[in-house]
């Protein structure tokens, strides 16, 4: 029978270190509000908003690199690209096939996935149905982010900006036959889409208008448009109610309880959201990955990078029972069951 396994994992994030106090100097905040709301105490941000080299393809290429270390391949091994991000280097095309030229890959396909914080548990999903399928071998997974970019830095922006950082996140998902190795044994994704308006960026698109509107009519282009715009309380209200119910689907999917959990990943959204759940289920703290407080929320990133830093911190072995789960815009949630 054939199995996914995680042959190779690694993240990625830019020097640049944005603490509260670094954002107090542009907005009226502070540090006590921010942590007190989010958890975050520091987020990475490329150095340089406007920089053509440091882009999302980029940080997925660095993380990249080192899944395929760690997996003991080269770029000539992969038969597939799946690529989450909602900040793609450009419009359109999008970041895989960037990525895939970047590694110096073979013409492999190169798909991406637009489901935001979900993203990454959407991707690894697709990855699995196609490794298990046969039709692939070795698939490198990427969720990676520059939010930097296209935040609101002012007062108006506040309660959205402190949130977001950059990084990358990459795994390396592989087919094997041998007993002893690791498996996907659960996935689930879900949606919700009549609350897409509750937290997106609607600038541009079919709906609000294109690059013509921008051309003709730029000061009727309002920040609203532009920047992200995220009903804080009623996206709280919903993760919360969504993680327990995809966690507890994998679960039973898969035939486990909470008690055979080693690790959960939560995608890194608010720490406060990751506590209530932790709470719900009685995780011990030993049981649980949280690392927002230092990368802020970096949305598709930020279940690969968590897992990362978690197995390089020596906190998931291999054949511990490792769950993922994420909820966000869209809104979309789901959850990864494997065992590492």
């Amino acid at each position: 029978m054939i199995k996914s396994t995680i042959k190779g994992i690694g993240f990625y994030v830019p020097d640049n270190v944005v603490t509260n106090d670094d954002l107090a100097k542009l907005m009226t905040t502070n540090d006590e509000w921010i942590t007190e709301r989010t958890g975050i105490k520091e987020r990475r941000h490329r150095q340089n908003r406007n920089d053509s080299h440091e882009t999302t393809a980029y940080l997925g290429f660095k993380a990249s690199q080192k899944a395929l270390e760690k997996a003991g391949l080269t770029a000539q091994d992969i038969d597939y690209i799946v690529f989450a991000t909602l900040s793609p280097d450009y419009y359109f095309p999008g970041c895989g096939v960037l990525l895939q030229d970047m590694l110096g890959c073979d013409t492999i396909g190169a798909l991406d996935v637009r489901n935001q914080c979900s993203g990454f548990v959407y991707a690894v999903s697709v990855a699995n149905a196609f490794i298990k399928s046969g039709t692939y071998k070795n698939i490198l997974v990427v969720g990676a982010e520059i939010h930097s970019f296209g935040l609101d830095f002012s007062d108006e922006g506040r309660g959205v900006s402190v949130i977001f950082g950059d990084g990358a996140g990459a795994i390396v998902l592989s087919a094997t036959e041998d007993e002893n190795a690791g498996d996907i044994l659960a996935v689930n994704m879900h949606s919700e889409g009549k609350y897409a308006d509750e937290l997106c960026t609607q600038f541009p698109g079919s709906k609000f208008g294109w690059s013509d509107r921008m051309r003709k009519e730029p000061e009727n282009v309002t920040d609203k448009e532009v920047y992200p715009i995220m009903n804080g309380n009623f996206v709280f209200k919903h993760a919360v109610t969504r993680f327990p119910e995809t966690m507890q689907e994998a679960l039973d999917k898969a035939g486990k309880t909470i008690e055979d959990l080693d690790m959960f990943i939560p995608h890194q959204a608010n720490l406060r959201i990751a506590q209530f759940v932790q709470q719900k289920f009685g995780l011990p703290d030993e049981k649980i990955h949280n690392n927002i407080q230092k990368y802020g929320n970096t949305t598709a990133a930020s279940i690969p990078i968590a897992l990362s830093e978690a197995i390089e911190e020596g906190k998931i072995k291999r054949g511990d029972l490792v769950l993922l789960s994420a909820f966000g815009s869209g809104f979309t949630w789901g959850s990864v069951l494997f065992e590492y």
